[in-house]
């Protein structure tokens, strides 16, 4: 499978050394925007892009793989308020598009715990649910798309709570998440349900990036030759 990698920081760079691992070859690194014009003709010869690059230009990046008929995997977060749009250019134009929070697979099995723990605690209001995030200091969106992602499910689920909130301050219909960012720190994502006389957690922490990676490239692999809108759901049949 021929690859083009649009972004080429820490996790496009564990990209490139698991897709090579798993045999696949690096057509292109895309790192700045003008290398979509200079690399077209290698590009348009990839089986699949995936975008781990930044918020203000995963939307373009998206765009152009639409225009070279190219299914694309995006890690990129902070870019949640154009999903919509789009998914719906996605579907009017019968390209393939897989975009994940988070590639982990531990992390959407985690998911699917928070899921299933924030319905249960929805019947026990004297518990108040709060999130907390640590990623490296080199991550510019705040919270985390994971944390975003664990907030969508609590605020789903709990009906006491209509709102996620990085303010201290809160008002009892928001939930407050804590973004912290430590240097060189692959990314730990906790739950936590307290009372007055105890207090629930559940966690999750990335040893290192590689779990990212891979299902980066698990996801590549699945993705070719099909054509919608996809995640981690739907690869990993939850």
């Amino acid at each position: 499978m021929k690859i083009t990698l649009s972004g080429y920081g820490k996790m496009g760079k564990e990209i490139e050394q698991i897709a090579l691992q798993n045999n696949h070859t690096i057509s292109a690194v895309l790192d700045k925007h003008e290398d979509w014009k200079i690399h077209q003709k290698i590009i348009s010869g990839s089986d699949v892009i995936i975008d781990f690059s930044q918020p203000d230009v995963v939307v373009s990046n998206i765009k152009q793989a639409f225009k070279l008929n190219i299914p694309v995997v995006v890690g990129t977060t902070g870019w949640d308020n154009q999903k919509e749009e789009i998914h719906q250019l996605c579907l009017a134009n019968n390209q393939a598009l897989f975009v994940a929070s988070n590639f982990s697979i531990g992390v959407n099995i985690f998911f699917e715990i928070n899921t299933f723990l924030a319905k249960f605690m929805d019947h026990y209001p004297q518990y108040h649910p709060t999130i907390e995030e640590v990623h490296h200091t080199q991550k510019l969106d705040k919270p985390s798309g994971t944390a975003i992602e664990l907030a969508k499910q609590i605020l789903e689920q709990i009906s006491r709570k209509s709102a996620y909130t990085l303010n201290s301050e809160i008002k009892p219909s928001e939930l407050m998440i804590l973004s912290k960012r430590i240097e060189d720190t692959p990314g730990t994502h906790q739950v936590t349900y307290s009372s007055d006389v105890d207090q629930i957690e559940i966690k999750h922490t990335a040893h290192s990036r590689k779990g990212f990676a891979s299902g980066a490239v698990m996801a590549a692999e699945w993705l070719v030759g099909k054509k919608g809108c996809f995640g981690m759901k739907d690869l990993l049949g939850i």
